[in-house]
């Protein structure tokens, strides 16, 4: 049987997975990423219900309530198969922490090797932490760490143009927008446009970490 870490992924099975990120210093506390734990789902309920109207006009459309899906009866299917396409190498899955406490959640996903050495990324911050510089610092956390330990050339990021705030997250980390992908994605019930961001070791040979504290955007402890 191959060991397993606390949060129950198995250790070693692909590069830089499982792993704890950080903390970096912020205006809102200290961020951290770690692996989703079973015991997130309280919390992470908590914090999608409370911020259904915040959340819901930037994800993409999904069968079923917003209540149901949200729920902590549904996190147990989430978090396992989460789990599953960490352990098969396709996906980072975080959750974001501040000061210790559930914040929101970050994914790297679609991870592909050899030649391409490509992933996304996307992120979800709570709305009381929102604006702070915490999904800033858990992007710069998540990109050095798919550059260095990962081994990723690219990571890419779509968002809608009217999300001014996921746009600055980006445009702060370091992310150059490549284009915009027309009717891209349903959200919120309907086709819209994405930008397409990416950015690749060579746009930040310091690190993305070293970027945001060298412009002010966060510190170490």
């Amino acid at each position: 049987m191959q060991p397993t870490d606390a949060d129950g992924f198995p250790i070693g099975r692909h590069p830089g997975w499982p792993a704890r990120l950080g903390p970096l210093i912020t205006s809102r506390g200290a961020v951290a990423l770690r692996p989703p734990r079973l015991a997130d789902a309280g919390a992470w309920s908590r914090t999608r219900l409370s911020d259904r109207e915040y959340l819901q006009q930037w994800e993409p459309t999904a069968f079923g309530g917003w209540q149901e899906r949200n729920s902590r009866m549904a996190w147990p299917a989430q978090w396992t198969a989460l789990r599953g396409m960490a352990r098969r190498g396709q996906m980072l899955p975080f959750a974001i922490t501040v000061d210790g406490a559930f914040a929101g959640q970050l994914t790297v996903g679609n991870v592909v090797r050899g030649a391409l050495r490509s992933a996304w990324i996307g992120y979800w911050v709570a709305s009381g932490k929102a604006g702070g510089g915490v999904a800033t610092a858990a992007v710069a956390l998540a990109t050095d760490h798919c550059f260095r330990r990962v081994g990723l050339h690219r990571l890419e990021a779509t968002v809608r143009p009217e999300n001014d705030r996921s746009v600055r997250v980006l445009e702060k980390s370091g992310f150059r927008r490549e284009g915009l992908f027309k009717r891209y994605l349903d959200v919120a019930g309907a086709w819209r446009d994405h930008y397409v961001y990416a950015l690749t070791t060579e746009d930040v040979p310091d690190g993305a970490v070293h970027r945001l504290i060298r412009t002010g955007g966060a510190s170490r402890p």
